[in-house]
């Protein structure tokens, strides 16, 4: 069950949506137009889960492109949701953008409940009625700040939504859609749900949220999360900025695979190499996708230089794939290579497997030795999935050198199609029994 919170910009609803969830997920500022695309937050109350829909602020005077997406967006909320929650500035008093927002309700013919919102203090309590005007029922006097009223505003939205939802599956493959601001990260999302569902434009920075996109790809469950542009950090300089990027990092932190979007035109930039670097640490099997390759003319030269460049930077070895947004131009195959590192995550292989394979490392390169004793691989096991774990067991943990732990990290990834996927090798020391100590 889903609730759409629409009103005039600057009216607070992110940071309702934000105290009615329990988080900060909602970007706030106290400049308007901040919210822009639609961003579906889960939240209970009385032991019932619903999903609010934040959305940017509608002004139906503004003409500016953008403005005009937004309305788009706040226009498919309320498609897709079962209760309308119009906020309105309790302090700000009714205003002409209020009553076309309340005329556009009726028209949708939804259950509405209107918050008047920043009755901060009891003695605001009566700013509220003024908005029975609207003639969309009785307003509630809440406060996004003080948390006021939003326990009644919970029980009136729990009472409108009616019967619960099943159950939805909790096993998801999370796909983050990451990069430098303008990449097109945006417009590759909605080539893949074949719909608008996040605004696209010219103008750097339009994404502000991360925003989760429930996709269902051959029969499986994805969720496509677009993030906000990820600059240097010298070069983030207003607040805005600062909280959208912490978004887009949180946003990889609790996804399986990261797709970093470059724009062919730069080539793979140093900053590209720091987002695929962020995710691989926060343990997302990664690739990066060069963007409007075809529209810039990238030689195959070229091609081969950048990924030779991805592969000597970077240590998990991601591939680096081509599409085209713009044009759709293999933009499947890239969503098809990331549900493939997806899947990769979770493999299991064989330890008879593993311990040819350890034989075969061996057999290729030497271990090291040190002060006349060399090292030595006995025996190997997978530990753990997602991302996959592996433990070999040595005679001795001191005589692992940095180079030749790469070296086995390295073939693992080549043996069995890991370039891409997080791999975590513990070397553990085999207990000597009593017959072989000296």
């Amino acid at each position: 069950m889903k609730v759409a919170v629409v009103g005039y910009p600057n009216v607070g609803k992110s940071s309702l949506v934000n105290r009615l969830t329990g988080s900060r997920e909602a970007v706030v500022h106290e400049r308007a137009g901040i919210t822009r695309d639609r961003k579906e937050l889960s939240t209970e109350w009385n032991g019932r889960r619903f999903t609010l829909i934040d959305t940017g602020g509608m002004d139906f005077a503004d003409a500016d492109p953008i403005a005009g997406s937004i309305r788009e967006q706040a226009q498919a909320a309320l498609a897709d949701a079962q209760v309308a929650l119009l906020v309105v500035d309790a302090k700000g008093g009714l205003r002409p953008g209020d009553e076309e927002m309340a005329d556009l309700l009726r028209r949708r013919r939804l259950p509405v409940v209107v918050a008047a919102n920043k009755v901060d203090a009891v003695g605001d309590v009566p700013l509220a009625a003024e908005f029975h005007r609207l003639g969309l029922g009785e307003p509630l006097a809440v406060s996004a700040t003080q948390g006021l009223g939003t326990g009644d505003l919970l029980d009136r939205l729990v009472e409108l939504l009616g019967e619960d939802d099943p159950e939805e599956d909790e096993d998801l493959l999370r796909l983050a859609v990451v990069g430098r601001p303008n990449v097109g990260k945006s417009t590759l999302v909605n080539q893949w749900l074949g719909d608008e569902r996040v605004i696209v434009s010219d103008v750097a920075g339009t994404t502000r949220d991360a925003i989760d996109l429930p996709l269902t790809v051959d029969g499986r469950r994805v969720v496509l999360v677009d993030t906000a542009g990820m600059r240097r950090q010298a070069k983030v300089a207003e607040s805005v900025e600062y909280y959208t990027a912490l978004r887009s990092q949180r946003a990889v932190e609790r996804a399986d695979v990261a797709l970093v979007i470059c724009d062919a035109a730069d080539g793979i930039t140093a900053q590209d190499l720091r987002v695929a670097d962020l995710a691989m640490k926060e343990g997302c099997a990664t690739a990066l996708v060069l963007n409007k390759w075809d529209e810039h003319g990238m030689a195959e030269e070229d091609l081969k230089h950048e990924r030779a460049r991805a592969l000597r930077k970077l240590r998990l070895r991601p591939k680096v794939l081509t599409a085209s947004a713009k044009t759709g131009r293999n933009v499947q195959r890239v969503l098809t290579e990331a549900l493939a590192l997806g899947d990769r995550m979770g493999n299991r292989i064989p330890t008879p497997e593993l311990n040819r394979f350890l034989s075969e490392v061996v057999q290729a390169r030497q271990p090291p030795a040190k002060q006349g004793h060399r090292l030595k691989l006995i025996y190997m096991a997978q530990t753990g999935v997602r991302p996959p774990r592996f433990a070999i067991q040595v005679n001795s943990r001191t005589r692992v050198t940095r180079d030749y732990a790469y070296f086995v990290e390295n073939r693992l990834r080549a043996r069995y199609g890991m370039d891409g996927v997080p791999l975590v090798i513990d070397f553990n020391e085999r207990k000597q029994r009593r017959s072989e100590r000296p």
